[in-house]
């Protein structure tokens, strides 16, 4: 029928975990048992009363019709508490926050609402590889800025300032960031946010690790005047255990959430009313939940982590923050990816090369900490015995 795909498959590849977790299957299907020390995604469940919130809204007859795209009211009015209760910041529950299912969809609509095919878009090398990819099948023109060790992963300024700026219409950031485990840093923000109105920029902080393994979050839009020029992603993915339920929120002023729910509300029909009942539910979780949840038993996790970075020889930072270990690897290794397949097929543990997040990440490896104790500890053994 001679029916080709759209120019703009030609752009991207298929997604570098979509093709190797295949592998991993059919090595898994083989009986080579492989632990995956790969993906980000929580293996502990949510609270028992998000749960629980989830089955009785589930039951209920009046439930299941379509829900407003902006998302319920209970729902945004526990997204704004728990940006008063986490990083005093104070959101209109009205006007300022936007549901989304998951951040994935926000780096969509933020892009579709804001970036003119061929209009540039700041993206962090090495970063998360989602806000290339949408980037180029929207037609946007990727303008990559480094991020190095040298600086702590954090933006380089002056780099930054003798870049042509001119058709510049997003900047996307992510702090605390993925995946290198650096910290936010208040100066960080505080200088993005005069980087965003110098250049007439809008920065979009992606911002769903600031409850893990870290005892002081911060947001972006804790700085003065960042509303007015920036927009901040957050997620229940990470800190709630909830990856699969995709649900997370856009804040910003009034004006740039309505462009983004304009394209959003062409886009899907709201999220089912259980999720987001469930969701506000979870949103007042107790402290001491978030302590043991997000920094109990990822730091020890992590201890297990660091033993495996020490057991590969790579260098890594040790106040790295976040559901990740990042480290660098020997000279000895030509790349990362040597290293990781090595580890692979004679350790049977499949860990992150760097090069998937950018260039700056070619000599780094990636340790996910979303796996149960046991199975961290035996991937050290028998990397400690294969590798």
């Amino acid at each position: 029928m001679n029916i080709k795909p759209a120019e703009r498959l030609s752009l991207v590849s298929e997604y570098y975990f979509s093709r190797k977790l295949r592998e991993v299957a059919q090595m898994n299907a083989e009986g080579k048992d492989v632990i995956s020390l790969a993906i980000g995604s929580p293996d502990l469940p949510p609270s028992k009363q998000t749960i629980e919130t989830l089955c009785e809204v589930a039951r209920r007859d009046d439930a299941h019709g379509y829900q407003p795209t902006m998302g319920t009211p209970e729902l945004r009015k526990a997204m704004s508490g728990f940006y008063r209760r986490w990083y005093g910041v104070e959101l209109d529950a009205t006007k300022e926050i936007l549901p989304l299912i998951g951040s994935k969809e926000g780096i969509l609509h933020v892009t579709l609402a804001f970036v003119n095919p061929g209009e540039g878009v700041l993206v962090p090398n090495p970063g998360y590889p989602t806000y290339t990819s949408l980037s180029k099948i929207l037609g946007a023109r990727i303008v990559n800025y480094n991020l190095c060790e040298s600086k702590g992963w954090q933006p380089d300024f002056d780099e930054l300032e003798a870049m042509d700026l001119s058709d510049v219409k997003l900047m996307w950031t992510n702090y605390p960031n993925m995946p290198t485990g650096a910290p936010a840093q208040m100066k960080t923000y505080e200088r993005l946010v005069r980087f965003a109105t110098d250049h007439h920029i809008v920065v979009v902080n992606d911002n769903p690790y600031s409850l893990i393994l870290n005892e002081h979050p911060l947001s972006l839009l804790q700085v003065d005047g960042a509303k007015e020029c920036c927009i901040e992603f957050n997620s229940m993915s990470k800190s709630h255990n909830m990856p699969g339920w995709r649900v997370g929120l856009c804040a910003s002023n009034a004006e740039f959430i309505s462009w983004v729910l304009k394209i959003k509300s062409n886009v899907d029909s709201g999220t089912f009313r259980g999720i987001q009942l469930a969701a506000a539910k979870a949103y007042d979780n107790e402290d001491d939940w978030h302590r043991e949840a997000n920094i109990g038993v990822y730091r020890r996790r992590r201890m297990l982590a660091e033993q495996i970075m020490d057991t590969l020889k790579c260098d890594y930072d040790k106040n790295q923050v976040g559901m990740f270990l990042w480290g660098r690897i020997p000279d000895k290794w030509e790349n990362a990816e040597e290293l990781t397949e090595r580890v692979l097929q004679q350790a049977r543990v499949f860990i992150t090369p760097g090069f998937i997040f950018g260039s700056n990440g070619e000599r780094y490896i990636r340790i996910s900490l979303c796996a149960k104790e046991e199975n961290i500890e035996k991937a050290l053994t028998r990397i400690q015995k294969n590798v």
